[in-house]
């Protein structure tokens, strides 16, 4: 995981969602096939591939494409083990967002910019964060965005009504949220929230400086022990101390229960969560969620996908790669389709004014919502990720706990992450 829990959810929710088994999707190749492109996808990422083989093979009919599936985690460690030992490279490799800044700083995928890719001329199409999110240090840009997550508050209107919180209340800052949550327990029993480590990831992440990580700065230094950090902090710590959330995990049995129970009356996640939740999470509650900005202002992505082309993968092929990843992150039919079938939100900003953004959502009452995902979209900043973000990220979620037990105060929690951090930042 990275800067956020939800960062990655939808590859843990493609993870529970698919076969335990690892296929390969392949065109029926014709007599006079001279070519075989192959493409290494997670779950979720094959189906949008296979989906788009029809328009392939209008384009290429001589080319055979072959889509390998394995299960999220086990592809991003095949990916790994493929650039750090130049074996078994795949000519596109589909990656969760996280995994493209983690990448980036190997050196290990071609730099999109130069010929015959020339990806800065499509920059204007796509949505900003997300182009960003690819750039590495030394500029080159690394992947093409094919979906995103913009983070969104999902809220149970029934329990509000029934607790009479006016949703404005939920929004309007981190402290209206939390006051907001004890009138919601008083007056319907619901928590707040699942967990508060969500609202810990989101604030660290919140008003980043330019050349700042969330974790460390550009230069490696660690800016854990701040007053961002103090603040997510003191926010998680208030709501545990009031007893706001159900002390649940994401994607958890007890997580779906407290859905389907109405015992969760908001959740802080990416806007594909609307899709899992009517699809198998809890679709009982049809018509009673609502949607919102993230609390305070706070703009957040939540995952993502992107498309790259490794740099020591078969030269011959590189043209059909791209050609590829232009189809998959360029194409509006493309783009749309992903959108209807997967809750695949476009990166593509062509699509964004299609009137199926326009349309009710009737999970979600009717609202409008894609709307307001596509414009918080465009007020994310992009999070530059350092190699040792994970290692962070687990520091800081280990301090945290420590924190709400009791067992620390902040500064000495975030004082003894700095210390651990620092030994290992420029590793």
């Amino acid at each position: 995981m990275t800067a956020r829990a939800g960062l990655t959810r939808r590859g843990m929710l493609a993870a529970m969602t698919a076969p335990a088994w690892s296929g390969v999707m392949v065109v029926p190749a014709l007599a006079q096939t001279r070519e075989v492109l192959t493409i290494a996808a997670f779950p979720l990422m094959d189906k949008i591939a296979e989906a788009a083989i029809p328009a392939w093979q209008a384009m290429h009919p001589d080319v055979e494409l072959r889509i390998l599936m394995r299960q999220y985690t086990d592809h991003h460690t095949a990916m790994t083990t493929a650039l750090s030992t130049a074996v078994g490279l795949p000519d596109v490799m589909a990656l969760e967002s996280s995994f493209v800044g983690r990448f980036a700083q190997g050196g290990g995928l071609e730099d999109l910019r130069q010929p015959p890719f020339g990806v800065e001329a499509y920059r204007p199409r796509l949505v900003p964060y997300a182009y960003d999110q690819a750039i590495a240090r030394n500029g080159a840009v690394v992947a093409v965005p094919a979906d995103i997550g913009p983070g969104t508050m999902l809220y149970r209107k029934d329990i509000l009504d029934r607790a009479g919180v006016p949703p404005e209340e939920l929004t309007r800052s981190w402290d209206s949220y939390v006051a907001a949550g004890e009138r919601i327990k008083a007056g319907s029993g619901a928590y707040l929230i699942a967990n508060v480590q969500e609202i810990k990831d989101i604030l660290i992440a919140d008003g980043l400086k330019p050349g700042e990580g969330i974790y460390f700065d550009t230069e490696s230094r660690v800016l854990v022990n701040s007053p961002r950090f103090e603040r997510a902090f003191e926010v998680a710590l208030r709501a545990r101390q009031k007893g706001l959330d159900a002390k649940v995990q994401a994607w958890s049995n007890d997580w779906g229960a407290g859905f389907k129970n109405g015992r969760l009356a908001t959740e802080l996640s990416g806007a594909w969560l609307v899709g899992q939740l009517n699809a198998f999470v809890a679709p009982e509650t049809k018509g009673l969620w609502r949607a919102a900005s993230l609390p305070g202002g706070a703009h957040a992505p939540y995952g993502g996908t992107f498309y790259a082309i490794a740099r020591k993968s078969a030269p011959s092929r590189k043209v059909l790669a791209w050609r590829f990843i232009q189809l998959m992150t360029l194409d509006p039919k493309r783009q749309l389709q992903a959108f209807k079938s997967y809750d695949a939100f476009p990166a593509l900003r062509d699509v964004h004014e299609d009137p199926f953004f326009s349309e009710p959502v009737d999970f979600l009452g009717g609202q409008q919502a894609r709307l307001l995902w596509r414009d918080d979209a465009l007020k994310i900043a992009a999070l530059p990720v350092h190699k040792q973000a994970k290692f962070a990220e687990e520091v800081v979620q280990t301090e945290l706990d420590k924190v709400l037990r009791g067992h620390k105060t902040i500064k000495a929690a975030l004082a003894d992450a700095e210390q651990l951090l620092e030994r290992r930042a420029k590793r």
